[in-house]
């Protein structure tokens, strides 16, 4: 048994292997994107590396695509198969596969749980702490993304590779809760001791998007543009971040090209590029900006996915894609997709269930919430999708939008309310408010 440089006991006798799988949790870390290639030649050195087919596990589900389902089940079988020719691996090994077999029946938050108690000795061990905490990013649990990140914070050693990446998640974590000023100090200083730790970039920009001061949010993600230009498609998503700052400057045009050059610049199908790219459309659009024709791919791709319900997250962002270009068959489709999910027993059952129902009936146009108890209960549940506050916004100005378009502007004004208890108002949700007014008034 051996510990490698982020403190993982594995089996692995492969300097080679051992290697190239440091580079693969680096690469997770720093969201690089050759994380695929590293964990290729751990598993080309040791074919029976178990973290590296746990990893692989782990990678494959994050995505959220259905069709990986079967690449995640074959990753945890050969992590079985290779903890049992390793005599059982060692402690480590024995925790991460445990924790991917309850990832892969759905169970999220019990495999982040098991995580957290697997390694409640090393709770800064970079490898289980990140996935634990972007298994609880994917399930809305603020909560318990923020007790294991105080406790890594804790416990972590500042002169360690690993240390600014447990600060960066750390202030993120607290950026969510609302501890703004605490979220910029830890962030900062993670990006001080680890430059290339872009979750950290990431949470401080939330920072100055959630208090309202667009300057400094876009002079602090150009600063450090150098760094977060490197990953793998965050970076797609750090440009949405920018795009968001820019629109709240009223800048439109430099919005469409952000949109056209880094937001959007390959029409791929991963959920996190598409809820970038819908939601950012989407307040165009509720700005006044004609975007021309740029729904039409991601609308083709949403309709190609409408069956999907793997993510409620992505299943409602879809939606809204298909809902902007008029698209009743696939819409029809994905709200009963949804329904039929709700009745299941993992995470996303429950979360469709508890807000993927109400909350696809009201963007598909098919519901709106009938009172001001519903209408608390709705937002109530909004971080139960997953994501942060930023990207759960859209969905709140979508609710918004709805009850405004009934009139209520009791409703809206109640909204409102609910919102500025995270996010300082905006010029998004003041134009809702007088398009309220001006249909109240006509």
């Amino acid at each position: 048994m051996k510990r490698d440089a982020y403190d993982l006991a594995t089996s692995t006798d492969s300097v080679e292997a051992q290697r190239a799988f440091e580079g693969a949790v680096f690469a997770i870390a720093a969201h690089r994107p050759n994380t695929g290639a590293a964990l290729q030649a751990t598993l080309l050195a040791d074919p029976d590396h178990v973290a590296g087919h746990v990893l692989k596990g782990f990678a494959n589900l994050i995505l959220a695509r259905s069709e990986l389902a079967t690449v995640a089940a074959t990753a945890l079988a050969d992590a079985r198969i290779a903890l049992a020719k390793k005599c059982g691996g060692t402690a480590d090994e024995r925790i991460l596969v445990a924790a991917l077999e309850a990832a892969e029946s759905g169970l999220f938050a019990q495999a982040a749980r098991i995580l957290d108690i697997g390694f409640e000795d090393r709770p800064a061990t970079i490898l289980p702490f990140k996935l634990a905490h972007a298994l609880r990013f994917m399930v809305g649990d603020a909560v318990g993304m923020l007790a294991a990140s105080t406790r890594a914070a804790h416990h972590v050693d500042t002169a360690s590779g690993a240390a600014g990446f447990v600060l960066g998640c750390h202030a993120f974590s607290l950026e969510e809760h609302g501890h703004y000023d605490e979220a910029l100090k830890v962030g900062q200083r993670a990006v001080a001791l680890q430059p290339d730790d872009s979750w950290g970039l990431h949470a401080v920009s939330h920072v100055f998007e959630m208090q309202g001061d667009a300057k400094q949010g876009i002079d602090w993600l150009e600063g450090s543009r150098k760094a977060w230009s490197r990953c793998n498609n965050f970076s797609f998503h750090m440009a949405w971040h920018l795009g968001l700052l820019h629109l709240e400057r009223g800048d439109h045009d430099r919005v469409l090209e952000l949109y056209d050059d880094e937001v959007r610049p390959q029409q791929t199908d991963d959920f996190r590029d598409m809820a970038n790219a819908i939601s950012l459309l989407w307040r165009l659009e509720q700005s006044g900006v004609h975007v021309g024709n740029r729904w039409m791919d991601v609308a083709e791709i949403a309709h190609r996915r409408k069956s999907d319900t793997t993510l409620i997250f992505a299943a409602l962002h879809n939606l809204a894609a298909m809902v902007a270009v008029g698209d009743r068959e696939g819409i029809s489709e994905l709200v009963a997709q949804i329904d039929a999910r709700a009745l299941g027993l993992d995470d996303q059952a429950r979360i469709a269930a508890e807000i993927g129902v109400p909350m696809a009936r009201v963007l598909a146009g098919l519901d709106a919430p009938a009172d001001q108890r519903m209408i608390d209960r709705m937002v109530a549940n909004l971080p139960k999708i997953g994501g942060s506050n930023a990207q759960r916004d859209f969905f709140v100005l979508a609710l918004a939008k709805a009850v405004g378009a009934g009139g209520d502007g009791a409703a809206v004004h109640r909204i409102g309310q609910l919102r500025q208890q995270l996010k300082a108002d905006d010029r998004l949700f003041k134009s809702i408010e007088r398009s309220v007014g001006i249909r109240l008034s006509a």
